[in-house]
Parts: structure tokens; sequence; C-alpha cells
């Protein structure tokens, strides 16, 4: 576990001296948003619930698949600048087992999933993912898992992050929707939406209705609605003029590396029935629903 003491003199050579830099109570170095938006509220609340992300933890995003191709992508983070932006209780670290980076940043608006993050390794920073208080240029690796979706405005979230690496470093975002595997029409769009309740009755994570989860959860998903989401030429119009060369992988969550020799994965029934009544190709490239970047910036990208 970091100690509080520490996390200032760890981050202090990578933040800007024009940011509003403090140090709370329970030692969580802090560079509050500059604004307020409902998404921003939500997410706010909802990943600072301590029971709800002690859950989040052990069930979201742990499957052997996703270790696989992350692992494939990543590589050894040893000796590793990293910082993982929307990180939540630590999800990224704790499934791929990162114990050897020479830093790991862990960057969120939520309290609550800070202070988890910080027992798993996790040097944590409360701040923006649209103003992040960073220098330019000094992290080897940047990760965003399940992030962008979550984000008032995507492009300069994306923007923000790309900004942070050295030339030669790598970003890697996962798990946000792509907008064409959701664009549900009429029955489809109605047998997509009444799943909602189904979970409520389920009592699923991330939906419980006793405690009003499930519209905590719903509120976050800014950009994870029907007809919404990204598509790939958000990662190419973004990174591409900060100097990266980009490749992105649709794929359905469910599928390790094979997704870099062009796989796709087989799609949630759920998913997979309402695409079918939209007449959506649930086996194409566009019905995949989620997408993975890999951006690597050229060694003479200038900041």
């Amino acid at each position: 576990m970091v100690q509080p003491n520490d996390a200032i003199a760890r981050l202090g050579p990578y933040l800007r001296q024009d940011a509003r830099i403090s140090v709370a109570e329970d030692g969580i170095v802090e560079c509050p948003p500059n604004r307020q938006t409902p998404g921003l509220d939500a997410n706010t609340y909802y990943f600072g619930q301590a029971e709800w992300m002690d859950d989040w933890l052990r069930s979201v995003h742990r499957y052997p698949e996703f270790v696989e191709r992350w692992c494939a992508v990543t590589g050894d983070w040893n000796g590793k600048i990293v910082v993982d932006i929307g990180c939540g209780p630590g999800n990224v670290g704790v499934a791929l087992g990162i114990s050897n980076a020479a830093l790991l940043v862990g960057v969120d608006v939520a309290r609550g999933s800070l202070l988890i993050a910080r027992e798993h390794g996790y040097v944590p920073l409360l701040a923006d993912a649209q103003d992040l208080p960073f220098v330019s240029g000094f992290a080897d690796l940047v990760v965003i898992n399940a992030t962008i979706h979550h984000c008032d405005d995507m492009p300069k979230t994306l923007a923000a992050a790309g900004r942070l690496l050295k030339p030669g470093g790598l970003l890697v975002s996962d798990n946000d929707p792509q907008r064409s595997a959701y664009d549900f029409r009429g029955l489809g769009r109605a047998l997509w939406e009444i799943r909602k309740p189904v979970y409520r009755v389920m009592g699923r994570g991330g939906h419980r209705a006793a405690d009003d989860e499930q519209a905590w959860a719903i509120a976050t998903e800014i950009h994870h609605r029907v007809g919404d989401g990204l598509d790939e030429s958000i990662f190419h119009r973004v990174l591409k003029p900060l100097g990266f060369e980009v490749q992105v992988y649709p794929h359905n969550q469910r599928i390790g590396s094979a997704i870099f020799s062009g796989e796709h994965g087989r799609a949630d029934w759920r998913i997979r029935l309402a695409q079918r009544l939209s007449r959506i190709d649930c086996k194409s490239a566009a019905g995949a629903s989620t997408l993975m970047c890999v951006a690597r910036r050229h060694s003479d990208a200038e900041y």
C-alpha cells in the first residue's frame, strides 16, 4: 500500500506548477475539477461508494480474456511510469497483477475508489480526466479502461491522455461502447431497455434497486446510450495529430489476443438479439460491442 505521506512526493515531479494541488486529511492528493455537470457528479457519487466499488473490483473486467489481451499489448510494466485514467478501485492493476511499475498513478474523481486503489499499490490523484494537472510527455504508458464514455467531452479526454506520453510511449484504451453496435431500433430497442427492471429483480451487481445503485450506474454512462458511443474515427482524429500511430480493434469483450488477428468474438445474447431485431450484423466489425485502441507515440513527436 502507498503511504499517504509519500503520494505528493512521488507525484510532485510530474505536476504542473500552475496546478491547484492540495492534500486532503486522508492523504489523497487533489486537483478538484473546476466544472460541475450531472455526469461528473454521478461519477463522483457512484464510484465513490465503497460497497459498490468492492463489488466492482471483484467482478468487473477481471475475466481471463481481458488479462490476455492487455498483457499482449502492454507487456512488462517493470520500471515504467504508468497513468491509469479513470482507475476506479484499481481493476486494471489488480487484474494484471501489477506490482513492479516505477510509478502507478491512479486518476479518478471519486475519492472512495481512490482509497481502494491505494490499497493495491496505486498512487492516487483526484482530478478531472478532461483537465489533467500533469506536465506533458512524462509517462511510458497511459491506460484508459472503460472510462472515455463516462466523460462529457470524449475527444477532450482522449487528447488530455495523449499529451502525457513521452515519445515512444503507449496509450491503451478498452471497454468503451462502439456506437454502431448499439444503434438499436424498433423492437430491438424496446427489448434492450426492459433489461434494466429485469436486472433489478435479479439483484445483479451494478443494478440493485434497494440502494438505488442502478440509477446511479446508468447516470454515469454518459455516452453508453442507444445510438451513442465511440467510433474508430475519434481515435484517429484526436491522436494522429498528436503524433501517434493508431490501431483500433472492435471486439466483444470475452475474447483475448485473437482480436489482434481480426477476430471479434461473440457478443452477449442480449446484444445479439437486439441487433438482429435492429438489422445489425452481429458478426461484423461494426456489430462488435466494444473498441480497444492501441496507440504509440512516434519517437520524434513534439509536444
